[in-house]
């Protein structure tokens, strides 16, 4: 099954598939956000150039800064992607809260199991999602912006729940959240805790306790983890030199990227671009995906 609308005229996509792993151009693709959970059996991926296995009842969801190839595939799995263009996370963040919760450029991945319920109303989503998919009529996009909100609405709410988010702490985990979206819309020009601490109209100290309580990295962990993300991105998948990635992250010179990077890592960018070059020169041609 591989259900696609799209509107030409603002290049809007939405995307169900059960058959993703045999879409090289879907998964080239570099504008698509991306839900995939396993109906049964287990799915092998590779993100970001992790190891991720996927059983039965989890769901992993992918931003479209991710890098995505299938290494297996032994059992059934839906995916659900779509472009800003089609629906936008930043513009509509009052509706959905997802941005910086499943969603951000970090090569941390969110990947959680979800329970019988979830389950459920995920299986009547996407059955009426598929109807409407097959529906030609002149309300067939905003029925799927609709549903597409309500999935992402879900799962945002499953995500929290498992951060332990309730009504009267909502507030807390609001403001690590804008924390995350800032980190990623400004990590290349600020890389320090107290520049963040300002934007979100708190001190260091309050923006540590909150992360502490709610089991995240620290601040400055969660800084360093996404340049180090954007970093190895750029090694792995891009033919600039160090040079180039240094200024383009906002470091000094090369030098100061390079000793970040090492110790980030233990590996030079030299080392890390090596180690890692066959493995993704050969991505998606000799790790074929099976049925």
């Amino acid at each position: 099954m591989n259900l696609l609308f799209e509107n030409s005229k603002i290049k809007g996509k939405v995307i169900l598939s059960g058959t993703l792993h045999e879409s090289p151009v879907l998964l080239k693709d570099k504008t698509l956000y991306k839900f995939i959970w396993v109906l049964s059996g287990e799915i092998e991926l590779d993100v970001d150039h992790q190891p991720v296995v996927l059983k039965a009842g989890q769901l992993l969801t992918l931003s479209h800064l991710h890098h995505l190839e299938f290494l297996r595939v032994d059992g059934e799995y839906l995916s659900l992607l779509f472009n800003s263009n089609f629906y936008c996370i930043y513009g509509n963040d009052h509706e959905v809260s997802c941005n910086g919760l499943l969603f951000h450029g970090s090569s941390h991945i969110v990947v959680f199991d979800l329970s019988d319920e979830e389950r459920r109303k995920i299986d009547t989503l996407t059955g009426i999602m598929c109807e409407k998919f097959a529906s030609r009529d002149h309300l067939q996009e905003e029925m799927l912006r609709v549903l597409l909100k309500r999935f992402i609405i879900l799962c945002t709410r499953a995500a929290e729940n498992r951060q332990g988010v309730r009504q009267e702490n909502g507030m807390q985990f609001e403001t690590i959240r804008k924390f995350y979206v800032l980190v990623d819309t400004h990590f290349k020009e600020k890389k320090q805790v107290q520049e963040y601490a300002d934007m979100l109209n708190k001190s260091p100290k309050t923006l540590a306790n909150l992360l502490s309580v709610y089991q995240q990295p620290s601040a400055i962990r969660v800084i360093h983890n996404r340049i180090q993300a954007e970093a190895e991105r750029l090694l792995l998948y891009s033919t600039k030199s160090s040079k180039e990635i240094a200024l383009l992250l906002g470091f000094e010179d090369q030098t100061t990227f390079s000793r970040f990077f090492k110790n980030a890592t233990g590996l030079s960018t030299t080392e890390y671009r090596k180690k890692n070059k066959n493995t993704t020169e050969n991505a998606g041609i000799d790790k074929l995906p099976t049925k």
